[in-house]
């Protein structure tokens, strides 16, 4: 990130991905704020844990429009960046209602705001779910996107046809990220990676679908957050990128080395694919590398290490 003293707010603050991203801007000497409506898609306690490491975080949904606007505009906020959602897929099939309203009409709201401040460079989280039955591997950002497979991918689709009209209408310079399986410490509970580890520790069976068939691009966490604070600087009009580990990874591969990070056996109960999923994510990220500079340098082995320390050192990750 430049040297220029930035004034940054991030929605979703006390969520992973923007937990780790206020740490790493406050570093940098930037001021940081952002919002975080704290509901119980996993255990809140979690996202105080986070909330407390951290400077003007404020309990506010992103439908309060009002309340939104204030905050940007009273601490005259130079960049935006939107990473609250609705997040996961197949809680998408049963609840897709909650998607509407947080991925929709919650974007909606924060387009408004940036409409009456087009100054603001805006930021926002996409997601390798927008690629849907896309068969053509790697994922690139000329794919086509017009298939989703679950109501998550095409929330997050519309997120970005929505941020292109309002940068098309009102200049609003915009960057999109789509996010490939971002995990590491202080993640969230209903990712594979972490519901795994909780399962072997309590020697629970662990659910593997599609027979452990499956491939993922894992990012870290570090990475992922290098890629943003690439795209807050990045001068653009409007550009959507990949950001992944430019290397897909067997499941199975990523319970063996779970296993050993825990040193015991995880009890497999194999299982077929459910509706919804995809059986490979694979990002193209060369567009990144050229733009952003982007280049992911943990690997699944290196990264799943620094989990399972951080797991076994924090009491409440085991929640």
């Amino acid at each position: 990130m430049s040297n220029s003293r930035k004034r940054i707010f991030i929605t979703g603050i006390a969520g992973f991905i923007g937990f780790h991203l206020a740490k790493a801007c406050e570093a940098e000497g930037h001021f940081v704020m952002g919002c975080d409506n704290f509901n119980s898609y996993y255990d809140p306690e979690l996202k105080k844990q986070r909330a407390a490491q951290l400077n003007h975080v404020h309990t506010l949904d992103l439908c309060d429009k009002q309340a939104l606007e204030k905050l940007i505009s009273e601490n005259e906020i130079t960049h935006v960046v939107h990473l609250a959602a609705q997040a996961g897929v197949r809680y998408s099939i049963t609840n897709p209602e909650e998607y509407f309203d947080a991925n929709l009409n919650g974007f909606f709201h924060v387009l408004e705001v940036l409409r009456k401040n087009p100054h603001i460079h805006f930021t926002f989280a996409s997601s390798s779910s927008v690629y849907g039955l896309n068969k053509k591997i790697p994922f690139s950002e000329e794919d086509a996107t017009d298939q989703p497979a679950n109501f998550y991918g095409a929330t997050k689709k519309s997120n970005e046809l929505m941020a292109h009209s309002y940068h098309h209408l009102y200049g609003i310079p915009m960057v999109g990220l789509r996010f490939f399986t971002v995990y590491g410490p202080w993640g969230r509970p209903d990712m594979a990676y972490y519901s795994f580890t909780k399962a072997i520790i309590n020697g629970t069976p662990i659910r593997v679908f599609n027979e452990g068939n499956m491939q993922r691009d894992f990012t870290y966490i570090d990475d992922i957050v290098a890629g943003i604070l690439s795209a807050l600087d990045y001068k653009t009009n409007f550009e959507i990128f990949n950001l992944g580990n430019n290397q897909p990874e067997e499941l199975l591969h990523m319970i063996r080395l779970l296993e050993t990070n825990l040193e015991k056996k995880a009890i497999l109960e194999m299982l077929p694919m459910p509706s919804g999923e995809i059986q490979t994510t694979f990002a193209d990220i060369s567009k990144a590398q050229k733009l952003l500079k982007f280049f992911p340098k943990t690997s699944l082995e290196q990264g799943l290490k620094k989990f399972v320390l951080w797991h076994r050192n924090n009491s409440f990750a085991n929640i």
